[in-house]
C-alpha cells in the first residue's frame, strides 16, 4: 500500500492546507493524475500523483493544514488484494491553528514582472479594446505576418486562453512575504556573478514571419519562444547552468525544465516549469507555454510545475525594457534574462546597417560556475538563435 504525501512545492515550503479532493476511495488512478487541490500563496495547486493503482482511503479532510509530507491518502497497487481492514491507522490530523503556520511555496525570483518569454508586442488600437474587453492577454496573442496584432487575432486568441472552473485564491500579502523570502536567502546565499551580451535578431524575425505568414492567429510562434528554446538547448551544452545546489553540493539534472516568469494578475509573480523543454518541438513548446500563461494568471498550476523548474527564463520585452539581470531562485544555480528586441546600428559585411537586436543576460550561480563558462553559454544561446529553423 502506498502512502500519497503532502508534496513539497518549494526549498522553503513546510505545510499545506488540502483544498479539495479530486478523486474518492475506490477509485483508480495512473500516474500524472490530478488527484487532489492544495493552498499556497500562489493559489489552488492542483497536485499530481505518482503511484498507479486505487484509492483505498483519503487520510485528510478538507480545510486541514498539514506538513510536508504527511500522508494524505493510501493508494492500493496494481494486483495488490484489497485489505479486510485498513492497512494503516487514520493519522490525527493537524487543525489549523487560529494563527495558522505560513505555507511556503515556491516564490518566484525575480524582481521584475514578464510575459511568455519576452515579447514586444504591437498592437492596432481596436485590438487593444477588443482584449480589454475579452480580458485577453496581448502577451499570448500572435502577431499577423505584418508583426501587428489585429481584432481577429484577438478574438482567435480567446478560445484559446479562456479558462475553465477556475478558482483562483490568492494571498498577495503572503505572495510579497514568500518572495521576500527566497530572494532574501538568494542574495544571502548565492555568490551571484552577472554577464550580457547583445544577438542580432534580424534571422530570428525573419524566420518567425515567414513561419507564420500561412497560419492562422492561434498557431502562429511568438518570436519569445525561441528564446525558451535556445536556453534549454544551451543548457544541455552546458550543464553547469542546470540543476539545483543543495546540501552544499551542486546536483546537475538531465532534462532542462525551463521555468517561466509569468507575471500575476493583481500582482506577483511565479515561475512554473515547462518539462524537459530542449526535447519539445517550437509547435509545441509555444502551445504548452500558451495553456501554462493563460492557467497560472487564473490561478491554475500543477504541483509538478511549480516543484520543478531546474534554470529560469525572465524577460521585461513587453514593459519596454532593454535589459534585466535576475536574481537567482534558489536551490536553481541560473537565470537568463532578455530584454524588448530594439533597432540598433549593426556592422554587417562591413557596412553599418539598421538590425533588430536583443540583450541577453546571466545570473549564475559561483559556486558552480564561473564567467568564463557563463559567456560560452551566453554564446551559445545567441548561436542557437541565428539559426532558428534548426531549434
Amino acid at each position: 500500500m502506498a502512502e500519497f504525501l503532502m508534496p513539497s512545492l518549494g526549498a522553503d515550503m513546510d505545510a499545506g492546507t488540502l483544498v479539495e479532493w479530486l478523486v474518492k476511495p475506490g477509485d483508480a488512478v495512473k500516474r500524472g493524475d490530478i488527484v487532489a487541490v492544495v493552498e499556497t500563496q500562489k493559489g489552488a495547486i492542483e497536485i499530481e500523483i505518482f503511484d498507479a493503482g486505487v484509492v483505498e482511503q483519503l487520510l485528510v479532510q478538507p480545510g486541514v493544514t498539514v506538513p510536508v509530507g504527511t500522508p494524505l491518502a493510501l493508494v492500493r497497487g496494481e494486483g495488490e488484494a484489497a485489505p479486510v481492514k485498513p492497512a494503516a491507522p487514520v493519522p490525527e490530523p493537524t487543525v489549523p491553528a487560529a494563527e495558522p503556520a505560513p505555507v511556503t511555496v515556491t516564490p518566484v525570483p525575480f524582481p521584475t514582472p514578464a510575459g511568455p518569454a519576452g515579447e514586444r508586442f504591437k498592437a492596432s488600437p481596436a485590438a487593444r479594446r477588443r482584449a480589454g474587453e475579452l480580458g485577453v492577454d496581448l502577451a499570448l496573442v500572435a502577431a499577423g505576418p505584418d508583426g501587428i496584432i489585429e481584432v481577429a487575432d484577438v478574438e482567435a486568441a480567446r478560445s484559446e486562453t479562456t479558462p475553465q472552473a477556475v478558482k483562483p485564491r490568492f494571498d498577495f500579502a503572503a505572495m510579497r512575504a514568500a518572495i521576500a523570502a527566497a530572494m532574501s536567502r538568494s542574495k544571502r546565499e548565492i555568490p551571484h556573478y552577472y554577464l550580457s551580451d547583445t544577438v542580432d535578431m534580424a534571422a530570428a524575425e525573419g524566420w518567425v514571419a515567414r513561419v507564420n505568414a500561412d497560419r492562422p492567429p492561434a498557431q502562429r510562434l511568438l518570436t519569445g519562444v525561441l528564446f525558451v528554446k535556445a536556453v534549454a538547448r544551451a543548457a544541455r551544452a552546458y550543464p553547469e547552468f542546470n540543476g539545483l545546489f543543495v546540501d552544499g553540493a551542486f546536483q546537475p539534472v538531465p532534462a532542462v525544465h525551463v521555468g517561466l516568469a509569468i507575471a500575476l494578475r493583481g500582482g506577483g509573480l511565479a515561475a512554473p516549469a515547462i518539462h524537459d523543454a530542449a526535447a519539445l518541438d517550437l509547435d509545441t513548446l509555444m502551445a504548452r507555454t500558451r495553456d501554462l500563461v493563460a492557467r497560472v494568471r487564473e490561478g491554475r498550476f500543477r504541483s509538478s510545475e511549480i516543484a520543478d523548474p531546474t534554470i529560469t527564463v525572465t524577460s521585461m520585452g513587453d514593459r519596454g525594457v532593454e535589459a534585466l539581470f535576475g536574481v537567482i531562485y534558489p536551490p536553481q544555480v541560473a537565470i537568463v534574462g532578455f530584454g524588448k528586441v530594439v533597432r540598433r546600428p549593426w556592422i554587417v559585411d562591413g557596412a553599418v546597417t539598421p538590425r533588430p537586436v536583443v540583450t541577453v543576460t546571466l545570473a549564475g550561480d559561483h559556486r558552480v560556475s564561473d564567467g568564463h563558462r557563463g559567456g560560452l553559454f551566453l554564446a551559445e544561446i545567441g548561436r542557437l538563435l541565428q539559426t532558428p529553423e534548426a531549434l
